[in-house]
This record gives structure tokens, sequence and C-alpha cells, in this order.
């Protein structure tokens, strides 16, 4: 049986969120890439809550973005994600690429969340 992409992005996360958790000293960034838009939280996974959040689809973002879904707009929502949990006062996360491999958009997330201050 031949699996859709969505489900082997699935299957690689749940394979990935073995080893991945966030704590309230070290919480997670997570990502998650749709066709038009990206996501990025950072979730302490011992409260079950999202600490800190931000998408191409903010106000502040999507008047500046011609399109969610290309690298500049990864990159903004990269540096706003990490301004708002270094204003609340994290600074180390643990990076979790949603079972999307680490090129492109992703990349794109990671690198500016590390140039605007985040640590892992």
């Amino acid at each position: 049986m031949k699996r859709t992409r969505k489900e082997l992005v699935q299957r690689r996360h749940q394979r990935l969120r073995k080893s991945v958790s966030g704590t309230a000293e070290r919480p997670r960034l997570a990502v998650f890439r749709s066709n038009q838009h990206i996501y990025a939280q950072v979730i302490d996974d011992t409260q079950h809550s999202t600490l800190v959040a931000a998408s191409t689809l903010e106000p502040q973002l999507k008047g500046d973005l011609a399109s969610g879904a290309t690298c500049e707009a990864s990159s903004a929502v990269g540096k706003l994600v990490a301004e708002r949990a270094i204003a609340q006062g994290i600074t180390k996360v643990v990076f979790d690429r949603g079972g999307n491999l680490y090129h492109g958009r992703v990349k794109a997330l990671a690198e500016s969340a590390r140039e605007a201050g985040l640590d892992f």
C-alpha cells in the first residue's frame, strides 16, 4: 500500500516526538508547514501549554508578505517567534521540525530564529 506524503510526514513526526519534548527550562519550538502558510509555537509539554506562537496569518506579517509559502515568509515568522520568546525570558529551546525535512522553509525559519537569539 502506497502512503501519501502527509502520512509519511506524520509517521516521521511520531518517531521524532519519542525523543523530543519541551520542558519549562527548555521548551519545544514546533513548526507546522502547510501548502500556503507556516506556523511556529513554543510549547511546554509538561504543562501542555503554548507559551509563544507566530504564523504567516498574523496581520503584521500578512500585509508585508506577498505569499505565506516562501522562505522569506518563514524567515519573518522565525524572527517574530524568537523575539516573542525572548520577551518572555525563553532563550533555549528544542527544535521540532514536525516531521518535515530540515530544508527550505523549515530551515529558513530555524536559521532566522537562531539569528534573532534563540539557542538550539
